[in-house]
């Protein structure tokens, strides 16, 4: 099972690669990289083409066609909660880009939550998961809001007896596992394999990044410059997903610690959260780990004032200095992030 993501998350949590660097100096160039540089260097280091069929799954759960259908029915099923009302996706609705369009999730009591819920579009790359990456695999995710009392509050050994009643899914566990023995272990691996066909498709950005020049406006090309330049977007978001998969106290007035909850002797961890990525992300408002910011527009005003000074503050977060153009050209270039995913099939439940 791969253990990439403790290791991320120890030290520190925050990797700056060697192309952010790049990036982050060309701030302050005398010369900056055109956009047609900027783009062939993203094309070198990022390449969807070349990332994105590179998915590492754990060893003892490969890809298994049978195993990635008993998840998909499982995700949709709301027998998976206590109440029977509830499955994985009333949070991960797949009409809101895999969230639920709310400011903060809210649990099977409609009582809120602290936080907003995470999409899971492409987190089948993510090391770590979770706002505040408090798990590593999306294995170790998948009974997480099954069981916690106030989201699905689903204790296991009820879910195991109930699922085990339901006779159209003996058939569907033996054919993913050998056997129609139901168990926490195979529920979470089904549920993960399902979740790692989750991927977007490639966008207007990925077709101008391969050479299509009419496939973006010159408004969203000036949006890129300004994303790997001046705004220094890409401090924390790069990789064809656009996220560093790190944690970063970007000055949202919160009390919520975010990360510093699990490295508390970590000063710069103290509120800070995981790195969106940013694929489909105007499908997702509103933002930020408690939906703090309604807009896209809001969301580089935020980065352009510079955000809340304190000690755990980013170094990554300054005031930029951005124009009221030069916000609308970033907003224009994420819009181009945006791809044209197929529909999803919603699975015929077990009886």
């Amino acid at each position: 099972m791969r253990r990439i993501g403790s290791l991320f998350a120890v030290v520190f949590t925050i990797t700056v690669t060697a192309f952010s660097l790049v990036f982050k100096d060309n701030v302050h160039a005398n010369e900056p990289p055109s956009p047609s540089e900027l783009r062939d260097e993203w094309k070198a280091s990022y390449s969807r083409a070349d990332a994105h069929e590179d998915i590492e799954y754990p060893d003892d759960n490969q890809p298994n066609a049978a195993r990635t259908a008993l998840g998909h029915a499982l995700f949709f099923d709301p027998r998976l909660s206590r109440s029977g009302m509830q499955s994985c996706a009333s949070c991960h609705n797949p009409s809101f880009s895999w969230g639920d369009s709310l400011a903060v999730g809210v649990g099977e009591n409609l009582d809120q939550l602290g936080r907003r819920t995470p999409t899971i579009l492409d987190s089948a790359w993510a090391p770590v998961l979770m706002w505040d990456g408090r798990a590593e695999t999306l294995e170790e995710q998948a009974l997480g809001p099954i069981q916690a009392g106030v989201e699905m509050n689903m204790p296991l050994d009820l879910l195991i007896e109930r699922l085990t009643g339901i006779e159209g899914y003996g058939p569907m566990f033996e054919a993913a596992f050998g056997s129609a023995t139901v168990t926490p272990k195979r529920i979470a691996y089904s549920i993960a394999a399902y979740e790692r066909t989750i991927v977007s498709a490639p966008a207007p950005f990925d077709r101008w990044i391969e050479g299509d020049e009419l496939a973006i406006s010159d408004a969203a090309k000036r949006g890129f410059d300004l994303f790997n330049g001046k705004a220094n977007c890409a401090a924390c978001h790069d990789t064809w997903r656009f996220t560093d998969d790190s944690f970063h106290d970007i000055g949202l007035n919160t009390e919520d610690t975010g990360r510093g909850t699990h490295l508390p002797n970590v000063l710069v961890m103290r509120h800070a959260f995981k790195t969106p990525g940013l694929r489909n992300v105007d499908q997702r408002a509103p933002f930020m780990h408690a939906g703090q910011l309604p807009s896209l527009r809001a969301v580089v005003d935020h980065y352009n004032s510079g955000g809340l000074s304190r000690p755990s503050l980013s170094q990554e977060i300054f005031p930029l200095g951005l124009t009221d153009n030069e916000v609308d050209d970033i907003v224009t270039f994420l819009l181009t992030l945006t791809s044209p995913d197929k529909p999803v099939t919603l699975p015929v439940l077990p009886r």
